[in-house]
Formats: C-alpha cells, structure tokens, sequence
C-alpha cells in the first residue's frame, strides 16, 4: 500500500518527490562520509533555490528585503554577512531592476524619463570619467575608483530606477511609508533601550573601541548614543529628516489613521534625534521644516510653522533654557561660533582650498591613504577627516566635481519641488511630494555639516525619496479615488459607532 502511494503521488508531482529523495539519500550520504559542515551545505541548497525562485513570483517582497537590509545593515547587532556591507544592498536592487527588464511591460520604465534621471546621469557620466584621474600619480586603480564610485554614484541611479518602478500605486505607496515609520519607531526604541537598559555586547565594543574619542564626551559623563545606526552623527540626521517627513505626512493626511501613525512617528524620531548628540540634526529638523514652510502654500501653515521652528532658534542661540541638561547643551554649542570643533573644520578646509587649487579634478575617487605614499604631494589631502559629505566630494573630484554634483542636486530637488508646487492637485498628495523634498532639503544640510549623505541607510531611503515625487503624478487618479474609498470606510465606521451608543442608550 505505501508502495502504491509513493507512485501514485510520484507519478502525481512529476520528478520532484524524486529529486527530493534523492537529495535527501546525498544530504545522508555527506553527513557520513564529511561531517557536519558538507551535510548543512546539501541540505540548505534547497533554501538557495527558493531565494533566486521567488523574487520572480513575489517581486515585492524583493523590494521589502531591499528596504529592512537596508536599514539595519549597519546595526551593530545586525549579523555580518562576510561580504562588503554594500553588496546586498547592490546585489538586490540589480536583481529588482533585471526582474523589471525580464517583464519590461509590466515595469513602466517610462515613468523614469524626468529631470532627476538627466541628472543622475550627468553625474554618473562625470564619475565614470574619474577613472582617468591619475592626479597623485600612483596610476589607475579600477577597483579602488569602482568603490567610491559605487557610493557615491551609483547607488543613487539604482535607487532612482527601484523606486520609479515599484512604489507603482497608492497602496503601495502608504505601505511603504508605513514601513518605513515603523522602522523609524524601532530606532526611536532602541535608543531608549541604549539609554535606560544597556548597550549590547556589540555596541558596548564599538562605544569603547572606534566611537570612544566620537560618542564618548567630557569625560565619558555624556554618551551620544546611535540607535541602530553606524555612529551617532548618521543616526542624528537621519532620524531628524525622517521627522521631518513624517510631521508633513501627518499634517496634511486627510486619512485619520494614517495622520495618528504617522505624527506618532514623525514625533517619535524628533525625540530619538536629542539622545545622538548630533549639532547639525538641529539644522536639519528647521531647515526641512522651513523648506515645507515654501511649499505648502498655506499662510495658515507658515505662519505657525515660522512662529514655532523661530522660538526653538531664539531659545537654543539666546538663553539658557534647558542648560542642566547634557544633550541640549551639547545641540545649544551648535550656535557657538567659538566652538573648538568647527574652528578645527575651517582650519582643514583652508589648508584644502591650497591643495585643490592645483587639482581641479581632485585627487581621484579611491585615493585614500592606503594607497598613496606618506613622500607624496598629497598625502594631506588622502589622510584629512572630510568631516562631511560635501567636502568628500570636493576632495576627491575637486572644484569641477562639486560644481556638477551640486547642480544635479538642485536640478532633482527643484524639479521635485516643481511638481508639488504645480502639477499635483490633490493637497494630501501634494504633502505627502512636500514631505520627501523637504526631507530630502534635511539630508542634504546634513551631508553639509557631516558625512552621511551616502551612508545606509540615508541614501536609499531620501533619493529613493525624491524619486517617488516623480511618480506622484502619474498615480495621482488613483490616490484620488483611494483616499475617497478610505474616508468613506471611516465615515461608515462613525456612524456604526453612533448607532451602537444611540441602541445602547434606549
């Protein structure tokens, strides 16, 4: 009889059951003859298969993946996976993009051709260039320019080109802002968790090992905690423009439950962003703030706005208010302009302008100070803490490169702004266009003062961004008819809910 059944249910399902058992007799087979290691490679091919399968079959999930790796990729708790901590990053957003060419119909690469497309291809064209800088003469180095370049070129065109093509409708739009709020809340969790029950092993090493001259101040009394981020600088300014989103989201959602989640995290991430430490966050929160103040074409909103980011200005320059505490003295020296710190950033950077200005094209993507000799002209400009993203830039492709980045980056951000401002007709819409431009204005003043523009999971998550403010236009018809369908389930609930306390009554 079990003869029988296996037939019959081999017959049934083809050779796969066979395929099974026959991995199953070589799983057993390596268990015996090589030990553990052989029999736990055999018997998790089967996952492998799954993993390259499924993608196909469930492409978002994919996105997903790309999204959650994304941003815990530099956790200090997060498992290493051995590799480069860019590649999954790389390696899923190629796979996504080879998916959407194999179903090229369905992808609507048309939604790509925009302003923020020219632009980014300006800017790759002008790094791939910069594999012909020699300007330190220590010759080409391929795989040193590849790596600069990856960071800060061609993760940008990836995240363009991802997110045009999946954030493809409304719901998958508000799912998306919905994971990324929740991811927001978990940083914002964590750095409670840091500051009242402990650092973890992992986080205690980094704090006591390569953060100690960074996170640890006066005297180790005040610790500038990171969350789930690489260091505190990256998580103070990330968090404050995801604050920054989230606060516009919630202001001008008409969606009840969308507006509560979404001021929750909104407010949420602006608490997170005091325990970093991080002076700039403080410019970044107003500066995004006083962008939307632009945008929202509301003198209800500006007025307010102006009056409340103002005072925050007033008592963080003028008074003392708040000084017993460490973390707002430490946001408060942002306005010093005696601070030891920024003297020190003027310093570096008057010595730089000397340097770059016999080197128009910088000193080379890659060009670091493992490959450049301590005899050479250089070598200053290959060991000096750029200290922010910007100056990284001008360092390594000099005043051309900065010029032209800084063009492209006005071109996508005042063509984003653009469509909110003119094209978008829906108000809930046009804030939600408003809340990634000025999240984006937000990381942009922190790649000002810092270098984490292009760090996870900053740059995924604000130009993919700004890439979906392209979109918006193109799925305005359908948001439309979305947020009619859910504000009508809400009026249906209201009046349930009356009906039910007018019957509990008679």
């Amino acid at each position: 009889m079990n003869k029988l059944t296996f037939s019959t249910y081999a017959k049934e399902n083809g050779g796969r059951v066979s395929l099974l058992f026959l991995l199953f007799l070589l799983a057993i087979y390596e268990f015996v003859s090589a030990g553990f290691s052989a029999f736990a490679v055999v018997c998790i091919l089967p996952v492998v298969v799954l993993l390259v399968l499924s993608p196909f079959h469930y492409r978002m999930l994919c996105f997903w993946a790309l999204f959650s790796i994304n941003y815990l990729i530099q956790w200090h708790s997060f498992p290493s996976f051995g590799v480069p901590t860019s590649v999954p990053n790389e390696l899923l957003e190629i796979v996504l993009i080879a998916l959407a060419i194999i179903d090229v119909k369905e992808a609507k690469f048309q939604r790509t051709a925009n302003i923020m497309l020219f632009a980014l291809l300006i800017w790759c064209s002008f790094c791939i260039l910069e594999v012909l800088n020699d300007t330190c003469g220590i010759g080409i180095q391929v795989g040193a320019w590849y790596t600069t370049a990856r960071s800060l070129a061609f993760q940008l065109m990836y995240a363009f080109i991802v997110y045009s093509i999946y954030i493809s409708n409304p719901k998958i739009l508000i799912k998306y802002m919905y994971v990324w709020g929740a991811f927001a809340l978990f940083a914002a969790f964590w750095v409670w968790k840091q500051q009242h029950l402990g650092m973890t092993p992992a986080e205690n090493s980094f704090l006591q090992g390569r953060g100690r001259t960074t996170h640890l101040l006066q005297g180790g009394s005040l610790i500038r905690y990171f969350s789930i981020y690489a260091d505190a600088a990256n998580f103070g300014i990330g968090t404050a423009a995801t604050a920054v989103a989230f606060i516009i989201f919630a202001i001008t959602s008409k969606i009840k439950k969308h507006k509560i989640f979404f001021l929750i995290a909104g407010l949420g991430a602006a608490w997170a962003m005091f325990p970093s430490g991080t002076r700039t966050a403080i410019a970044c929160l107003m500066g995004g703030m006083l962008a939307y103040v632009f945008l929202s074409k509301s003198f209800k909103i500006a007025i307010p706005f102006t009056i409340v980011f103002g005072l925050m200005i007033f008592i963080l320059a003028f008074t003392n208010i708040g000084q017993g505490n460490q973390q707002i003295r430490r946001m408060r020296s942002a306005f010093d302009k005696s601070d030891a710190s920024a003297n020190q950033r003027s310093i570096n950077q008057e010595a730089m302008k000397k340097y770059l200005a016999e080197a128009p094209w910088g000193i080379g993507m890659g060009v670091g100070y493992q490959n450049v000799p301590a005899n050479n002209k250089y070598t200053f400009m290959a060991t000096v803490p750029p200290d922010s993203e910007y100056v990284f830039i001008w360092i390594h492709t000099g005043i051309i490169g900065i010029t032209i980045f800084l063009i492209c980056t006005a071109l996508m951000l005042l063509g984003a702004c653009w469509i909110v401002f003119v094209r978008l007709k829906s108000p809930s819409l046009r804030g939600i266009g408003a809340g990634f431009c000025c999240a984006f204005v937000a990381i942009q003043l922190g790649g000002y003062g810092n270098q984490v523009l292009m760090q996870f999971p900053n740059c995924l998550i604000f130009y993919g961004g700004l890439s979906i403010v392209y979109v918006l236009p193109h799925i305005e018809k359908e948001w439309i008819a979305y947020e009619e369908e859910q504000l009508a389930l809400e009026e249906e609930k209201k009046r349930l809910k009356l009906e039910k306390k007018k019957a509990s009554r008679v």
